[in-house]
């Protein structure tokens, strides 16, 4: 439809419009992007088999939705995609302040005007993208917010009394008619406020300081809710829960690959600005292992849940950590170190909630572990696994760096080495050239290094050698000469 030619409810009329409510309107064109197989949730990665379909069929059930699930799930990204699937344009009355339809005008102003004009009422268009309204649900939020309340201001400028219902201010929800509201955190909302909500849902009669109004409000209403909510802060009240046609629980990526593409995604602007810092794949790798090591840790509270905000992040902070290295040595390009793990810290400290046995072991001790989980565990998917007991008859595979320490006094790796320094300090030991030959063979140039010091932190996790922290690096030692050096 030209809506630039149409500005009066006679020219609508006679272009042959016809009124349909929201959830006909969301449906329908959610078929045609089935019919013709197009992605219907562009930039949310991992939810194919499970979030997306579950979704899908709520909007063609025509369902007011419920997204459950811990903090960073894309539970707002998928409710605010969903205007896509909306016209990109629909008709108001002029004026109106709730978006009335010029067929089938609900407020008073509305239906006085076009009683007044008829055909020559002027109508205005209304895009998709101003027809989302978002409200975080927080203990403060009253009625009067979401519904209306009277305002004194507006009868004494009219000159009206409080008999009339045009002293009514409409609150968020009846402005947001013909449009998609998403109220966040539903359970954080007061129980009498989740009573307001009942009659909306269901009935559309909206009732306002004594004033029950007959407004049949055509609304997507779409919640969110943390499960660790319904036990902590409080809970969605029965009723209104009856009342929300489908809950659809989320969940974080399941495998390393859907959680690297998310990352990536999300910090595509901070890479581009980084561009002289090249990061191996292994330490994208291991980035991503640090959230899934902290959602299965004892220290870190499960209920909780662990963000996708802090891969990103940790990610922009460790691009960060190697370009001011970069810098203060005057290079033109650097590669990510696994030392430079270490600014990442407070990436992770922020965005997990420790229980207990986490607070005795300190926020930083918590992340210095839940990376060297990290490092562990992708290591093993490269290289044999490091037995703490070897036979005799067994070969060790990494006997022959143990005993390059064994027959130095230490190594150390200073984090402000340039490029060419810290290559030359790892091609010392010569040993690691042989594993990185046998296990790992076709490796990239920018990714070998990464791969040595990888060998030595994971070494020093399994106790075969020793890695003090220094004030500007680490420092690795033998076994025996680290606890001889301590006596």
């Amino acid at each position: 439809m030209n809506t630039e030619n149409i500005k009066t409810l006679g020219e609508l009329k006679a272009a042959g419009y016809t009124q349909r409510s929201i959830k006909e309107e969301l449906r329908r064109n959610l078929l045609q992007k089935l019919m013709k197989q197009e992605t219907t949730f562009e930039g949310i990665h991992g939810y194919d088999y499970t979030v997306i379909p579950e979704l899908e069929r709520a909007i063609l059930s025509k369902h007011n939705i419920n997204l459950l699930g811990l903090r960073g799930q894309a539970k707002t990204r998928l409710a605010r995609q969903m205007v896509n699937l909306l016209d990109e344009y629909i008709p108001v009355v002029e004026g109106s302040e709730i978006n009335d339809d010029p067929l089938q005008p609900l407020s008073r102003y509305a239906k006085e005007r076009i009683a007044e004009m008829g055909d020559d009422t002027p109508i205005s268009w209304l895009h998709r993208d101003e027809r989302f309204a978002e409200k975080l649900a927080t203990p403060d939020v009253t009625v009067a917010d979401l519904i209306g309340d009277v305002d004194p201001i507006k009868a004494a400028n009219l000159k009206l009394n409080y008999a009339d219902d045009r002293v009514i201010h409409f609150g968020m929800i009846p402005r947001a008619h013909r449009c998609i509201f998403v109220i966040n955190e539903l359970p954080d909302l007061q129980a009498r406020i989740q009573v307001a909500l009942f009659n909306i849902l269901q009935e559309g009669d909206v009732q306002i300081r004594g004033f029950k109004l007959r407004l049949p409000l055509d609304i997507q209403f779409v919640f969110t809710a943390n499960p660790e909510d319904y036990t902590n802060r409080g809970s969605i009240v029965t009723p209104l829960k009856d009342r929300i046609g489908s809950q659809i629980i989320t969940h974080y990526p399941e495998d390393i690959q859907t959680a690297k593409t998310i990352t990536r995604q999300e910090t595509a602007e901070a890479a581009s600005e980084k561009e002289t810092v090249q990061v191996p794949s292994v330490a994208m790798d291991i980035l991503e292992q640090i959230s899934f090591e902290a959602r299965k840790s004892e220290f870190i509270d499960a209920k909780s849940g662990v963000s996708a905000r802090l891969s990103i992040t940790a990610f922009e902070n460790l691009l960060s950590t190697a370009e001011r290295r970069g810098l203060q040595n005057g290079s033109e390009s650097t590669t990510v170190r696994l030392s430079d793990f270490m600014g990442i810290i407070p990436a992770i400290t922020g965005k997990v909630e420790l229980v207990y046995e986490g607070e005795q072991e300190g926020a930083i001790g918590v992340a210095k572990q839940l990376i060297a989980d990290a490092v562990k565990t992708q290591f093993e998917t490269y290289f044999p696994k490091v037995a703490k007991l070897q036979k005799e008859s067994d070969k060790d595979p990494y006997a022959d760096v143990v005993g390059w320490f064994f027959e130095q006094s230490s190594f150390e790796l200073q984090d402000h080495l340039t490029d060419d320094a810290y290559q030359l300090q790892l091609d010392r030991i010569e040993p690691l050239d042989d594993l990185l030959e046998e296990y790992v063979p076709d490796l990239p140039s920018e990714s070998q290094y990464f791969f040595k010091e990888m060998i030595l932190w994971a070494l020093s996790e399994y106790n075969r050698l020793s890695k003090y922290n220094l004030s500007d690096g680490v420092q690795f030692k033998d076994v025996y000469g680290g606890y001889i050096s301590d006596l």
